[in-house]
């Protein structure tokens, strides 16, 4: 492992590396119990949902450890997973079989991009700002999801949504203890602040018959069967199939490309000329990953950024990846305690990953209107639309109207314009 990992050269040991590879995995395991809940909502079998998450994850992250050799760790990608259900199953009104097909399609080009370097025309083709407000409008929208599986934000005819009962209904009350005990941990920079939220929730609902204890705890993982290879080829030409892929791909890329920047420049890992070591073998690791993903079943596998706390534990090499890998196989045999947990203790993880997701606000330039208006659109109408989709179709279109009507053509690729007239179709389709 010394060797092969270039323990020395990277100034690293054995036991830093493996300090790391657990502490990020304590902070992402979260995804054990959220996606499993997210996409159980389109019909999927929570169980086999459970079995594919952590061997995706573990699939994903050993093609880090050892193709890319990084301190990365890989899992389906919030966000990701809530465009897949309420954005693609639920706001389309397809099939998850649709949606998984979708992801393994993005998947296939992605792995063509990765291969033959295209990706950086499209990356360089979306201006920053609609980049940032993307990930803004993502983490409303999650937080969204996760303030009404609570019960905290509930549907309302008069109004569209409104306030809970937050007094009376316990599973909503749990979940607000459980955001600002959540919240807390964060705060003191505790490693697995979500995860012992979510613990918490899940077990302050015992007493009140809201976590449904199993009868008998099976410690094989659930059979991955019902979701195994379910794909639907009839609908490939369809635009919603045009539009799910392109979202995902989009997303995916500006997900997996920000995060090995930002946790490489943490890590101090970027050379001279700001480049990330070997991230076209990283970049293949997460499109490999989400390819298998679909084939298993599973939303889009991407590079999580919860890897920066490993690497601010010390970890700098593959053997950080390999030991997230190794604790998400073991974590295929305690399928019992992460599948008790109820939605409303997963919803402080998303609310607080939605608060999260908010940071690159900062970053936008808010007195040209050409920028504001589409950066507006794009975060407003992910919540509002309940759809991811809508969101980014709105602001992209949006961005070129407005460039170009105002006479700041200029500031528009001829990418920008194929994607921009691409997705107005929706409108017409």
């Amino acid at each position: 492992m010394k060797d092969f990992f270039h323990l020395a050269a990277n100034k690293t040991t054995v036991r830093t590396e493996i300090v790391a590879g657990i502490t990020t995995f304590m902070t992402m395991a979260y995804i054990l119990a959220v996606n499993p809940e997210i996409l159980s909502a389109t019909g999927m079998d929570r169980g086999a949902v459970f079995t594919a998450t952590a061997l995706s994850s573990v699939i994903a992250t050993l093609l880090m450890a050892f193709v890319a050799r990084l301190p990365f760790a890989l899992a389906p990608g919030m966000g990701l997973n809530a465009f897949f259900a309420f954005s693609v199953c639920i706001g389309m009104g397809r099939s998850w079989q649709f949606a998984l097909t979708a992801v393994f399609l993005e998947g296939i080009i992605f792995v063509i991009m990765s291969l033959f370097n295209v990706r950086e025309a499209i990356i360089n083709a979306i201006p920053a700002s609609l980049k940032r407000a993307i990930s803004v409008g993502i983490g409303l929208f999650i937080a969204l999801v996760g303030l009404k599986s609570a019960g905290i934000i509930v549907g309302n005819e008069s109004t569209l949504v409104a306030l809970g009962d937050v007094i009376h209904d316990r599973g909503a009350v749990i979940a607000m203890f459980a955001i600002v005990f959540s919240g807390i941990l964060l705060a003191l920079r505790v490693k697995g602040a979500l995860l012992f939220g979510i613990l918490a929730a899940t077990v302050a609902g015992i007493p009140f018959g809201l976590t449904r204890l199993p009868e008998s705890f099976d410690m094989m993982p659930p059979s991955i069967a019902p979701v195994f290879l379910q794909f639907e080829w009839s609908s490939i030409l369809s635009f919603d199939m045009l539009l799910a892929v392109f979202t995902f791909l989009f997303v995916d890329i500006f997900d997996t490309v920000g995060t090995l920047i930002g946790v490489s420049a943490k890590a101090g890992m970027i050379d001279e000329r700001g480049r990330v070591p070997r991230v076209k073998q990283a970049l293949l690791a997460d499109a490999v990953g989400t390819t298998i993903g679909a084939t298993l079943g599973t939303s889009t596998v991407t590079t999580y950024v919860e890897s920066a706390s490993g690497v601010a534990e010390g970890g700098r090499t593959g053997l950080t990846a390999l030991t997230v890998a190794v604790l998400f196989f073991l974590a295929l045999f305690l399928s019992p305690f992460f599948l008790i947990i109820p939605g409303f203790a997963t919803a402080p993880a998303l609310v607080l990953v939605g608060a999260m997701m908010m940071t690159p606000i900062r970053d936008i330039l808010m007195d040209d209107y050409t920028e504001l208006i589409p950066v507006f659109l794009t975060i407003i109408m992910m919540p509002l639309a309940y759809s991811i989709a809508e969101g980014v179709v709105f602001g992209m279109v949006s961005y070129v109207l407005l460039k170009l009507l105002s006479g700041k053509r200029n500031d528009i690729s001829v990418v920008m314009y194929i994607l921009a007239a691409v997705l107005a179709l929706k409108f017409f389709i």
